[in-house]
């Protein structure tokens, strides 16, 4: 599985994402197979694959199964390819569909369920290059994965991630390798290195990661009109809902769905059925949650029972914290004073530090990792996130403030009881380790998994 980020939508000019390299490393491989590109709707999906087919094929065929209805009858003889492709030919005649030069972008596959019948046949022709995808709110996958299961690659995409919002910004690639290095060398950032990033991120934090969103942000210089485009995001959110959760009962998943940033706003954040609606039971919200996480729209993050490698064998999946996928919606869901005082003082401090946490969540989950915090029976010690090396676990504290890191510094100082050597703390302080555990700014949350694995090549 790949996990990349999201590109503008078709009526943006396309920045640069890092799906771009992959899909020319797709196109290379002498052995592809057709590629579904999942992720969350409004993402630019459709965006970014379809820059690629225009710019790395002589012929780019783009068939919307929303927009283009009368392209689902393609399949009504049968998946054998050259049928396939006469059916297509014959819908339009203008039509240029050469072999070995073709790319075919079956695009909102979940309007179209045969389309994934057809990847197997186009797996083994091999003479068009296929590429599908759909938003994950309409794609039932498992349907798609019993039907082309070894004819297929799959690539899930994100919103923008901080660091391709700083390619947004015009920030200098150098400055994004300096700072990988400083993280390693344990060397702070000047000043100005400093100050410029955490702006940046400041503002990563009110537009998010909506290519949509960043693309008014970058093009206007200000916040103007971002509110009214996450609003609009959320409510579109809401409304497929009710378009796409079949089979189970929408009023509840719009509950948990609209009592995230209630949660978040408690002290411990914990996600509690009881709070959801009046006399509400686990067992009737039983899939409300998973739901949302496979549309896209939500991370979960789970609480470790022990602290155990590996991680996964050690979770408890009745007892999570949800975060917004996108911590701009985050912040779009909360009131109009919590706005004003976010974009307008930049006081990022309120709200129980809720949106450095949900930021915090949301680019661990872009790199790829499974979300896990840890809070023992007692409460006596509360860790935000757990992640891990190829030996050991990392406990990784998120700090609203400079406050002091008792529960760090407990579970580091363990006396041999975990497979801990040290932590990391993020905050809005400069690069440091103290000899148990590393001090990173928020902003570098992005590169965790990269400096992970350089500083166990370099131990």
């Amino acid at each position: 599985m790949y996990y990349f980020c999201g590109i503008n939508q078709l009526d943006m000019r396309h920045l640069k994402r890092k799906i771009d390299n992959f899909l020319v490393e797709w196109k290379k491989s002498p052995n592809k197979k057709p590629l579904i590109v999942r992720g969350a709707r409004q993402i630019g999906k459709t965006e970014s694959i379809s820059t690629f087919g225009r710019e790395h094929y002589r012929h780019f065929i783009n068939i919307n199964f929303v927009l283009q209805e009368k392209y689902k009858s393609i399949f009504a003889d049968g998946f054998e390819v050259n049928q396939i492709i006469k059916n297509i030919s014959l819908l339009d005649s203008s039509l240029h569909i050469e072999p070995g030069e073709t790319l075919i972008f079956f695009d909102e596959m979940q309007a179209c369920p045969s389309c994934a019948t057809s990847l197997k046949a186009f797996a083994i022709d091999g003479r068009f290059d296929v590429i599908c995808s759909g938003s994950l709110m309409g794609i039932n996958y498992n349907e798609i994965e019993s039907v082309s299961v070894g004819y297929k690659d799959d690539c899930l995409m994100h919103g923008m991630d901080f660091e391709e919002f700083l390619w947004a910004r015009g920030v200098n690639q150098e400055i994004i390798d300096e700072l990988l290095g400083k993280m390693l060398r344990v060397e702070p950032l000047g000043t100005v290195e400093m100050d410029v990033l955490m702006n940046h991120f400041k503002d990563y934090m009110i537009t998010g990661g909506m290519p949509a969103v960043v693309n008014r942000f970058v093009e206007n210089g200000n916040f103007v009109g971002i509110l009214q485009m996450q609003k609009r995001l959320l409510k579109d959110y809401e409304e497929d809902i009710t378009k796409y959760a079949i089979g189970l009962d929408k009023a509840k998943i719009k509950n948990v769905y609209n009592h995230i940033s209630v949660f978040l706003g408690k002290d411990n954040k914990k996600f509690q059925i009881s709070k959801v609606a009046h006399g509400a039971r686990s067992r009737d919200y039983v899939g409300m949650v998973e739901w949302l996480a496979d549309a896209g729209i939500i991370n979960v993050c789970y609480n470790l029972d022990n602290l155990e490698l590996p991680l996964k064998g050690n979770y408890n999946p009745n007892n999570c914290k949800l975060y917004y996928s996108d911590t701009g919606l985050l912040v779009a869901s909360l009131e109009d004073e919590a706005q004003d005082d976010l974009r307008i003082n930049r006081n990022f401090n309120t709200y129980k530090g809720a949106i450095f946490e949900n930021v915090v969540a949301d680019m661990l989950a872009k790199q790829g990792y499974d979300l896990y915090f840890y809070r023992n029976e007692k409460s006596t010690i509360e860790m935000d996130f757990i992640v891990r090396d190829t030996s050991s676990i990392i406990p990784v504290e998120v700090k609203a403030t400079n406050s002091a890191t008792r529960s760090l510094n407990k579970l580091i100082d363990h006396d041999g009881k975990y497979p801990i050597k040290y932590g990391i703390k993020l905050c809005a302080n400069n690069i440091g380790f103290n000899g148990k555990f590393y001090t990173f700014p928020y902003f570098s949350t992005f590169l965790l998994k990269q400096f992970l694995r350089e500083r166990g090549e370099k131990a």
